[in-house]
Formats: C-alpha cells, sequence, structure tokens
C-alpha cells in the first residue's frame, strides 16, 4: 500500500555491508549488538560476541527492542549483502553502490551522542532531517547550518551508530529531479562539549560508586575498635575496684585501670584508690600461679593416663604377636591353607611393626623422666645457691625501689616548702607563726627522711658487697666442683684397673659378704649415695633413692646388706627421745686403714 510505502522500511535492510576499512563500521556493528558482514557474507569478526559492547558502560544492543527497525533478516552465506531502498514521507533514500568502499569516519569520541550529517539537499528542513533520523531513535536537537549540513544530538549513545548505517544513502525530496532537491549523505562522529561533559560525569559517578563499595569491603575486613574507657571517678573507681576482684572481668577491669593510668588521673587525693587497685591486681598474680600448677598437675595427671594406657595396649600387642606366633608354629601350620598362612604372616608382620612402634615410644617417655630426674638430682645444690643470691638479688630490687620512692616523697616535701614560701608573703602575720612551724615540723622531716636515704643508700651497698662476694663464692665453688669432677673420673679409672687385676683374687675368696653382682652394684650406688650426704641418710631415704632405679628393692634386703659390710658403712643414732633417728653413714676410707 501507499502508507506502507512512505513508512520507514528499514526492518528488511542487510546489514552486511563491504568494508575497506573495518574498524568504524566494526564498532557501530558491535554496539548494535550484530556481527559486520563482509561483502562475500563472510563474518569480519569470528569470535564476535553480540553480548558484549566496544564501549565499557554503553549496554549492548538488542536487535529485537522496539523502536530498532533496522535488524536484517538472515542472510544466506553464499549471497553478496545489499542496502535496499528507503521509503520515507517526503523523501526517498537510494542505498549506496555496494562495491564501492565505505565513507570513512573519525575516530569515535568518548560518550558520543552527537552525529555531523553532510551532503543535505539545498532544500532539506529540518522536519524532512527529523522525519529521516527520528526512526534511529529520540532526537534531543537538531542544529542545521545554510551550507547543506547539520549536527543532530541523540538521546543515547547506540543510536548514533544506527545514524551511522544511513551514511552513503542518496537522498530524494518527493519525487522531484532537481539538483537542489537531492544529496548524498554523509554521516561521522561529532565532537561535542556536551556528550564529552556527561561522560566524564557518568565516569567519575562509576568511581565514586567503585570507591564506596571499596571502602566498605575494607570496613567489613577491619577489626572492630575496641570499647571506649570511662573517664575516672569515685563510682567508676569503686566498680573497677569490684571487677578487679572478679576472676571473669579481671582483664577488662585491668585495661581500664592501665588507661586511666596513662591519661595521669593519679593525684595526691586519687593515689590510696589507685594503691588499692594495683594491691588487688597484684594479688590477682597467686590466683594465676595456683590455676598454672592446676593445669600442670592436670597434664602430669594425663601423662601418666596416657602412659598406662599405653602400657595396656602393649600387652595387649604381646598377646596378640603370641597369638601368630604359636599358630606359626608346625602344630597348627599345617592346617591352614596357603592363602590362609600368606594372610597370617602378613598379620604377624604388621603386629610387630606396631608393637615395636608403642614400645620405642613408651621407652622414649620413660627415658624422658628419668632424664628429668637426673637433671633435678644434679642440679639441687646450685639451685640451693641461685635461690640464696635471687634472694639477695630481689632484696636490693626491694632496696632500690623503696629509695626510688623515698626520693618522689622528698620532691613532694621540696614542693610543699615552696609552695608554702610562695604563700607566707601573700599570708596574714597572724597565720605566721603557725606556717613556721610548719616549716620547722617539714625542715624536721626532710632531715629525719635525708637520714633514713643514707641509711638505705648504705644498706644498698653492703647488699651489692655481700653479693659480689656470693658470685665470687659460687665461682670457686664451680671450680672446685669441675676439680671433684675430675678427680671422680681418674679415681674411677684407677678403680677400674684395680678391679681388673683384683678379679682373680676376689674369685678365691670364698667368705666374701657380697655374694652376687647385684649385691656389688646396690653397695656402689649406696656409697656414691652416702659420700654425697656426709651427715649420714636413713634406711627409708636410701630405699625411696635406689626403688627408682629399681622398684623391686626393698629396705630389709638394703639393711641386711649394710650390716654385713660393717667396714663399709656405719650405723649411728642423733637426736634425743621421740626424735631419735637411726642414720646410716660411709666409713669406707676408714674401714680401708683398718683392713
Amino acid at each position: 500500500s501507499a502508507d506502507g510505502g512512505r513508512k520507514l522500511s528499514l526492518d528488511s535492510i542487510p546489514m552486511g555491508l563491504p568494508m575497506s576499512d573495518p574498524t568504524a563500521w566494526a564498532t557501530a556493528m558491535n554496539n548494535l549488538g550484530m556481527a559486520p558482514m563482509g561483502m562475500t557474507g563472510q563474518p569480519l569478526l569470528p569470535d564476535f560476541d553480540p553480548a558484549l559492547g566496544m564501549m565499557t558502560g554503553i549496554p549492548p544492543i538488542n536487535p529485537m527492542m522496539p523502536g530498532l527497525g533496522i535488524v536484517p533478516p538472515p542472510i544466506p552465506p553464499d549471497m553478496p549483502a545489499v542496502k535496499e531502498i528507503i521509503h520515507c514521507k517526503s523523501c526517498t533514500l537510494f542505498p549506496p553502490n555496494p562495491h564501492l568502499p565505505p565513507p570513512a569516519t573519525r575516530e569515535r569520541p568518548p560518550g558520543c551522542k552527537t552525529v555531523f550529517v553532510g551532503g543535505l539537499p539545498e532544500n532539506g528542513t529540518e522536519q524532512i532531517i527529523m522525519e529521516v533520523f527520528e526512526q534511529c531513535g529520540e532526537v534531543i536537537a537538531i542544529r542545521k547550518s545554510k551550507k547543506n549540513f547539520c549536527h543532530i544530538r541523540f538521546a543515547e549513545e547506540f543510536m548514533v551508530d544506527k545514524a551511522l548505517y544511513l551514511s552513503g544513502y542518496r537522498i530524494r525530496l518527493g519525487s522531484s529531479t532537481d539538483k537542489k532537491d537531492t544529496g548524498r549523505l554523509h554521516v561521522d562522529f561529532a565532537q561535542a562539549r556536551d556528550d564529552l561533559y556527561e561522560w566524564e560525569c557518568k565516569q567519575r559517578m562509576l568511581a565514586r560508586e567503585e570507591r564506596h563499595r571499596r571502602r566498605l569491603e575494607e570496613e567489613r575486613f577491619r577489626p572492630p575498635s575496641p570499647p571506649p574507657v570511662v573517664h575516672y571517678s569515685d563510682h567508676e573507681c569503686s566498680v573497677v575496684a569490684e571487677k578487679l576482684k572478679d576472676d571473669t572481668k579481671f582483664l577488662e577491669a585491668i585495661q581500664t585501670l592501665l588507661t586511666w593510668i596513662e591519661r595521669g588521673e593519679v593525684n595526691r587525693r586519687t593515689a590510696n584508690n589507685f594503691y588499692s587497685m594495683i594491691q588487688s591486681a597484684n594479688s590477682h598474680i597467686r590466683r594465676l600461679v595456683n590455676e598454672k600448677a592446676a593445669h600442670e598437675k592436670e597434664m602430669e595427671e594425663a601423662k601418666e593416663k596416657f602412659k598406662l594406657a599405653l602400657s595396656g595396649i602393649l600387652v595387649q600387642f604381646e598377646q596378640i604377636v603370641a597369638v601368630y606366633h604359636s599358630a606359626s608354629k608346625q602344630k597348627a601350620w599345617d592346617h591352614f591353607t596357603k592363602a590362609q598362612r600368606k594372610n597370617i604372616s602378613v598379620w604377624c608382620k604388621q603386629a610387630e611393626e606396631i608393637r615395636n612402634i608403642h614400645n620405642d615410644e613408651l621407652m622414649g617417655i620413660r627415658r624422658e623422666e628419668e632424664m628429668e630426674m637426673s637433671d633435678e638430682e644434679i642440679e639441687d645444690p646450685s639451685e640451693m645457691k641461685e635461690t640464696e643470691e635471687s634472694a639477695l638479688v630481689s632484696q636490693v630490687e626491694a632496696l632500690k625501689e623503696e629509695n626510688d620512692s623515698l626520693r618522689w616523697q622528698l620532691d613532694a616535701y621540696r614542693n610543699e616548702v615552696e609552695l608554702l614560701k610562695q604563700e607566707q608573703g601573700k599570708a596574714s602575720r597572724d597565720e605566721d607563726t603557725t606556717k613556721e612551724q610548719q616549716m620547722k615540723l617539714l625542715q624536721q622531716a626532710l632531715q629525719g627522711m635525708q637520714k633514713h636515704l643514707l641509711k638505705v643508700q648504705d644498706e644498698y651497698k653492703k647488699r651489692e658487697a655481700e653479693l659480689e662476694k656470693v658470685r665470687e663464692e659460687k665461682l670457686k665453688i664451680e671450680t672446685l666442683l669441675e676439680n671433684l669432677k675430675d678427680q671422680e673420673s681418674s679415681t674411677s679409672r684407677v678403680c677400674a684397673c684395680s678391679q681388673e687385676k683384683e678379679c682373680p683374687v676376689e674369685k678365691t675368696l670364698s667368705n666374701s659378704p657380697v655374694k652376687s653382682e647385684r649385691e656389688v652394684l646396690l653397695v656402689g650406688i649406696i656409697s656414691t649415695f652416702l659420700h654425697v650426704h656426709p651427715f649420714g641418710a636413713s634406711i627409708e631415704y636410701i630405699c625411696s633413692y635406689l626403688q627408682r632405679l629399681d622398684s623391686k628393692i626393698c629396705t630389709a634386703e638394703v639393711e641386711v646388706l649394710m650390716t654385713r659390710l660393717q667396714n663399709t658403712f656405719r650405723q649411728e643414732l642423733s637426736g634425743v627421745g621421740a626424735s631419735l633417728e637411726k642414720r646410716w653413714k660411709f666409713c669406707g676410707f676408714d674401714g680401708l686403714k683398718m683392713t
């Protein structure tokens, strides 16, 4: 029909174009969401994805969206792509020669919404331009020039790509063939300040959103700030003092106390309150030490339980391995099949390996306990010296602290004296006598404090001298211990040589009080133990030491052995009445001379 011919019939126009410079046209087609086609119908961009746009921030164009009347039907790949005639109300658009190269375009400015349209007919009006280009999208403004060109600004960026499709068409107004009624359209990108401004505003908005998103991410991962600490007051001080006595609220209270002290809340009025809170914090140390001791006890109990459980597991492993070994004997082994024998041998090897691993673990635990016990025995005399030294050091530190506190009190008294001197000039004559008395009292207190300070300094020097003497004695004792160790090693070697020489002689002695090698070992261990204890030791103390080495040793056996060797061990009685105690001493050196 005639009305149908007047409408913009772009819906049947194929989009494939012959292209010599495909960059600009590929950009336009890509923003339209269509793959640009070559002259032969082959796609110019083989990896084209219609869901992606070439310009960031521009949504991809759906070819089926309303108002987009230039969607072509699918073209077979073996047919050339040809543009068709477009009929409008007042004009007709004729497509360019498909064999000619496409019109050149400039580089697309960022955020471009304005196009340059050249080659308009001389008799073309804004109404005709609006009629041709309003099918590409909403037109915001048309700026027409007298020299047959104009600038058209669209509402969106993708509308520019639709307008670029009309570049190269010949336009004829009505059915006139007059030169003033014809022209060849040239559509190109135009650079407009409004477009650039809107694009920059959009980029700034996106940057703000990105910064806001990053800030939210950082705040989400940032650790929460600690709760604010209340300001000091008498009420808050009493609350914190109560919290310091509660184990569950101690951490919060000690943090508050630390903050108050660092803020400088301590003064002459609040010093007693702060001292009581510090004293409460100091008493918490005992609770912590007791708690640590309880945990250590629990750990020791857990170790013992683990050791007992491990020993029970080892007993069961031994029984299982014994079952495997008894099954491997000829009496029972012949009745099993070959597969059963193989399984039994594999199981036996696995059980032996696991048993050996657990046995090594248990032996390692026992070795560690023995090493700890031997370390404790070796460190006993040295620990006594260290405790004495640490006691002296703690006394010296206490004297230092007392010295510092006395100095601070002296400074406080001096400040008070200076304040009183300043107030004397301003006060009346009636108050002079009382102030003079106060001055005298303060001077006397100062003199007493100075004397006390001198005494403390003298004590401090004496303690330092004693500490130096103790250190020197410790060094001497360490050197003596090293010499004794060297002498013991040399004597042990000499004894070993003499034992080797006297071995055949001892064999000939039939009436020796020592009857077995076990008793010889016991005599040697008891002699070493009593040599370390020159004042003697009770039979219970000796047996407790021996039972650490062998739990089967009994007190009666040790006492009978020691009574037999009268030239080596001597029993003495010490104490009076209820405190009477029998002690055994080593007298081997005297007995050697007698024998």
